[in-house]
């Protein structure tokens, strides 16, 4: 029986579970995976690079884990009585606009928002929801993904970290779901009538949200007279959480466009006044690249990397030798 459970080894080559390492012959189309935690993750990290390999030719599939049913209402321009009673449909309008725009293939994997429970005045988190994905048990969770992983086939997988990226319930879920179901795909022996197992070569986390980066455009927005709206963020930024990046992936101009338009399909996540208060051909100016961290490979890897698909792109062969491959730094 597959044990589930999220690996936590450091960067390395890793060994193979079973399943054949399948590489992609020259001309194949490759495939990339975003597992998130809500819809309106998959436009507020790594969009531009979406829009950039989605353009490239890459097919790519969006996979949320929850309908983010529980989700506030962060724009006051739609906090009515009306969106909120119907929040969950609304929501999944939201994702389909935003998926068509990035001109992506997008899948629900049907389980319910936790929230972000807050301390009370007593310091004291309210306990979550019964019914949330947070607290359904990786042989719940993990198998839907397995299966769409097996049938999608793709090359590489992004997530979040074991942190979440941040401390909501449901990102920190999504982690161990994504990571468990990765490799329970690539094992044979685990429930065959979910697909063949399917190994994915790359695993990524997204990192994005880096101080490096957030100050960059917090000067870009000060210089420009504009009032940051990192500038609180900054100020309470706690270092001991940075992360390693290890990949940036450029991106043109057009494809921060393309990720401005899907951020704006979720209209109730997204304060068109706190989102764009520096506007995107600064942004692109003073930072234009999305950051990643790999997390775990298959293959040999050269690090830093400006590509997700680095080290798959134009080859023949079939499979890989993973005892011979090593990631340099």
């Amino acid at each position: 029986m597959h044990e589930f459970a999220a690996p936590q080894s450091p960067i390395d080559v890793q060994s193979p579970v079973g399943a054949t390492l399948v590489m992609p012959t020259a001309g194949e189309q490759l495939r990339l995976m975003h597992v998130h935690a809500h819809p309106d993750d998959e436009s507020s990290k790594g969009a531009a690079s979406t829009a950039r390999y989605v353009a490239e030719g890459v097919h790519v599939c969006v996979v949320s884990c929850t309908g983010g049913e529980r989700g506030d209402i962060l724009n006051p321009a739609v906090d009515t009585p009306e969106v909120l009673a119907n929040l969950p449909q609304v929501r999944r309008d939201e994702m389909a606009r935003a998926a068509e725009v990035l001109g992506v293939e997008h899948h629900w994997l049907g389980f319910i928002d936790s929230g972000y429970p807050q301390p009370n005045d007593e310091g004291a988190t309210p306990p979550l929801p019964d019914d949330c994905f947070a607290l359904v048990p990786l042989e719940v969770s993990a198998p839907p993904l397995v299966k769409l992983i097996r049938q999608q086939r793709p090359h590489v997988l992004t997530t979040y970290d074991e942190n979440g990226g941040y401390p909501h319930p449901d990102h920190i879920r999504c982690h161990d779901v994504a990571m468990a179901a990765a490799a329970a795909a690539a094992d044979p022996a685990y429930a065959p009538e979910l697909g063949a197992a399917w190994q994915v070569l790359k695993i990524y986390y997204h990192a994005g949200f880096h101080y490096t980066r957030v100050k960059a455009i917090h000067d870009a927005a000060v210089a420009a007279g504009a009032e940051s709206p990192y500038a609180e963020w900054l100020e309470g930024w706690d270092h001991s959480g940075d992360r390693e990046v290890t990949t940036s992936v450029p991106c043109d101009l057009e494809h921060f466009h393309v990720r401005d338009e899907a951020l704006k399909a979720h209209a109730t996540q997204i304060d068109p006044q706190r989102w764009f208060v520096v506007p995107t051909h600064v942004q692109h100016q003073v930072w234009s690249t999305e950051e990643y961290e790999l997390a775990r490979t298959w293959v040999p890897a050269t690090l830093p990397e400006t590509d997700l698909f680095a080290g798959l792109r134009h080859t023949g062969t079939d499979s890989n030798d993973v005892e011979t491959a090593e990631v340099v730094r």
